[in-house]
């Protein structure tokens, strides 16, 4: 029954495709729904029962690949950690389906939409339910490809072509790491099953190879390589550019892409490979940094953004970079803790989000907007339920996810950890006050957009209105149900086997006993965040506008996204493109060409334009032509002799 998880979204996919356009656009909607509700309610079935009824279940399982040492068997894997994640996929991702028949309904492409959607899930939930990492790897380039189809969906609008192609050049960078690493694990473990991995990574501890003269280590190595590829799915320092361009997909797009699928995926796999990534402290100590800078980097651009969808993209960025820190402090739990939370408030926050430029006929400046929420109450109240969620506002989600990673990274007792607390708690204040500034331009104030636009405001239907209630309930009690199962004195029970915590890991179960102080610290932050953004944007609005000034340099720096797309564009993409112009213009035109087929068709064309002016038409042209090759031919044969 369990296998039905992953592949009724695929059967929801197919009927899209194949009855969306011949009969109506509805049975579209009703197709991928059912199945994704069926596939929900199987999911939370599936939960209780192997999660936490600690039941085995066992996929089914078929030879796939045989090609000499090399056998994959395609086999689904049914474990704790691969439960938690169709839960949180399933759920948000149904109701994001049910939230696009309301979004889409004017759209005239709703049956691709549809089917895009529901095939993105299933690449997903092929990624974790996979027994190896072959097979990982297929779900995670399907989460690529489906990625791309759908943040390029209006593919008429210019914009949205280039950041499709964004996110997927970006993500073939990372991809080409995650190969590269899966590449170097079969060389060296002649197996890509994860069971076996798991097995034999105690005994390569401390193997070296040789690469290119240079000594390095085995599980280093392809510890790295694999980050690389989670660097770039789930948008990390230096690859993270793809993210806030994808926000010219459909809102419900953007919705499951950061809450619950893609940007999840590189935090899935690290833990995934929990049993490899502990052999690694030079590389676990490299994500703690990546992903500490991230989340304060990110916060500080989300700042000063306008684009309501790219400060919650930012947002998610930002967010990510919790877990990943949480990851390289060994504090798996935890950031599968805040990934389960997150996925509940960043889907309600983006949907809301949705809702307001819904009803403001598609405008998304933040400039444009205030005021709106006498016209949207219902949207107003669960915005601000996502934000506390996002805020770590006591009693709610994220409270108690992002507490406890905070919690971890104090009670490492290393320099990286120390480094991880505080870029965690600046981030946590830029959070709350980024959050409140959203609240502020788009809801409180006097509205600046147009005056017939305003006329128009009005709540969404309620199909798109039931989704919100949803992971707003879930926004406000994930928290509360999950704390201790996911990370309290006994989650080692509750995990078992799907996540390894080397001995001497202690961070998680130190962090019960860090100082008062640092459990209330979060909450101090959150608040002082909200303070900040009040005083800004409530009791003295010209202090923005003064600030941006004489922070000028500070200032240019987060609205420019610290000139990454400049740099990457003049580094990287400049020199590529004249490479690539010089190459067509002088290879491939004037030497390929002009030696291949186009010069000898040219050389033929020419040939026959002298010879077409012999014939003229006239019989004693002709004749004397007749006279010459006579005489031609007499004067070869007394010549031979």
């Amino acid at each position: 029954m369990y296998n039905l998880i992953v592949f009724l979204p695929l059967l929801g996919s197919v009927l899209a495709w194949l009855f969306g356009n011949r009969l109506k656009s509805k049975l579209s909607f009703f197709s991928t729904i059912f199945c994704m509700i069926l596939a929900m309610f199987i999911s939370w079935i599936g939960f209780y029962d192997i999660a936490i009824s600690k039941n085995e279940f066992e996929g089914f399982k078929y030879p796939w690949l045989t090609s000499g040492n090399l056998v994959v068997n395609w086999n689904l894997k049914f474990d704790t950690l691969s439960c938690v994640m169709m839960m949180v996929v399933t759920t948000v991702s149904t109701m994001v389906h049910i939230y696009s028949i309301g979004y889409m309904s004017h759209d005239h492409s709703k049956s691709r939409f549809m089917a895009y959607l529901s095939f993105f899930t299933f690449a997903m939930l092929l990624l974790v339910s996979s027994s190896n990492l072959l097979q990982l790897f297929v779900g995670w380039e399907g989460v690529g490809v489906a990625s791309y189809l759908l943040i390029g969906f209006w593919y008429k609008k210019k914009s949205a072509n280039l950041a499709a192609i964004k996110a997927f050049v970006v993500n073939r960078v990372g991809d080409l790491g995650f190969a590269i690493g899966l590449i170097f694990i079969y060389l060296n473990f002649q197996t890509l099953d994860f069971d076996k991995i798991f097995q034999l990574a105690p005994s390569f501890v401390d193997i070296n190879t040789t690469i290119f003269n240079l000594e390095i280590n085995v599980l280093e190595f392809s510890c790295f390589m694999l980050f690389i590829g989670a660097m770039g799915k789930s948008a990390q320092l230096f690859l993270h550019t793809w993210l806030p361009d994808a926000m010219e997909g459909p809102t419900p797009v953007s919705a499951l892409i950061h809450a619950a699928t893609m940007v999840t995926a590189g935090v899935f796999m690290v833990c995934r490979l929990s049993p490899v990534f502990e052999y690694a402290p030079f590389v676990l100590n490299f994500i703690t940094i990546i992903g500490a800078v991230t989340a304060l980097f990110a916060s500080t651009i989300a700042l000063t953004q306008f684009d309501i969808k790219r400060v919650i993209a930012y947002s998610t960025c930002s967010q990510l970079g919790y877990m990943f820190f949480a990851v390289g402090l060994s504090a798996y739990p935890a950031a599968m803790f805040h990934l389960t939370t997150h996925a509940f408030f960043k889907a309600l926050l983006f949907l809301c989000a949705g809702s307001v430029i819904h009803g403001l006929s598609n405008e998304q400046d933040m400039r444009k907007m205030g005021g709106v929420y006498k016209k949207i109450p219902v949207t107003y109240v669960l915005m601000w339920i996502g934000s506390l969620a996002l805020a770590g506002v006591p009693f709610f989600s994220g409270f108690y996810s992002k507490d406890i990673i905070l919690e971890v990274a104090f009670a490492a007792g290393n320099h990286v950890g120390l480094f991880a607390f505080v870029c965690g708690c600046i981030a946590a204040v830029f959070t709350a006050f980024y959050s409140w500034r959203l609240i502020y331009l788009t809801f409180h104030g006097d509205y600046k957009g147009k005056k017939d636009v305003y006329e128009k405001i009005h709540e969404s239907r309620l199909s798109m209105m039931m989704p919100l209630f949803f992971l707003a309930i879930g926004s406000v009690l994930s928290g509360w149900f999950f704390v201790d199962l996911f990370t309290g004195k006994n989650s080692y029970n509750f995990w078992t086997n799907s996540i390894f915590i080397l001995s001497g890991h202690d961070a998680l179960i130190n962090a019960f006993f860090v100082p008062k102080w640092v459990k209330l610290f979060p909450i101090v932050l959150g608040i002082l965040g909200i303070s900040i953004a009040t005083i800004f944007y409530v009791l003295t609005p010209e202090l923005p506008r003064i600030t941006s000034i004489y922070l000028r340099p500070l200032y240019l720096l987060s609205f420019n996204k610290w000139y990454f797309d400049e740099i990457y564009k003049y580094v990287f993409i400049n020199p590529i493109k004249f490479i690539s112009i010089f190459c067509w213009k002088v290879f491939d035109k004037k030497i390929i060409d002009g030696f291949g087929p186009d010069g000898v068709s040219s050389r033929f064309l020419y040939f026959s334009k002298i010879s077409s002016k012999i014939h003229s038409g006239y019989v004693f042209h002709y004749s004397f032509g007749m006279f010459l090759g006579l005489t031609s031919l007499i004067l070869i044969f007394y010549l031979s002799f």
